[in-house]
């Protein structure tokens, strides 16, 4: 049975060996600020959004995403737009370049993931797959 300084290990390892804690790359090796990566894929998958849904989605402060977004707008990748039918919201988009960098990452993404899935043992996937599941499920809801 594991205990807590178990799975604390087993977790610190994997951080370290997944490459998540280096805040400049992805952990696919991208020169990509991992919340940068991740907002990106948010505005890729489901297009414009307000800052505050985003903000939620990547369970970020306020101010934090508004730096976010500021980022990725003086990269080129984002820009603000009005929302229709509010005059004062305001939606956040990826720019043509955005969605470029969106997709180079997701390939990116799935090339690792791939690689690694094919390093675990057939029989054992689904239970990865569970016990990731599990460990996102515990950490939604304290």
């Amino acid at each position: 049975m594991m205990d807590d300084q178990e799975l604390q290990e087993a977790m610190v390892r994997f951080v370290r060996a997944f490459g998540l804690h280096q805040p400049d790359q992805t952990p696919c090796g991208q020169p990509v600020p991992v919340s940068e990566a991740h907002a990106l894929g948010e505005l890729a998958r489901d297009g414009a959004l307000r800052q505050h849904d985003l903000a939620h989605r990547l369970r970020l402060e306020k101010s934090t995403t508004s730096r976010l977004v500021t980022q990725l707008i003086k990269r080129g990748w984002a820009e603000r737009i009005p929302a229709h039918g509010d005059g004062r919201g305001v939606l956040v988009r990826l720019t043509p370049d955005g969605a470029n960098a969106a997709a180079r990452l997701a390939e990116a993404r799935a090339l690792r993931f791939s690689a690694i899935l094919d390093r675990v043992p057939p029989g054992e996937r689904a239970n990865v797959l569970h016990a990731l599941e599990l460990l996102a499920n515990a950490t939604e809801h304290p």
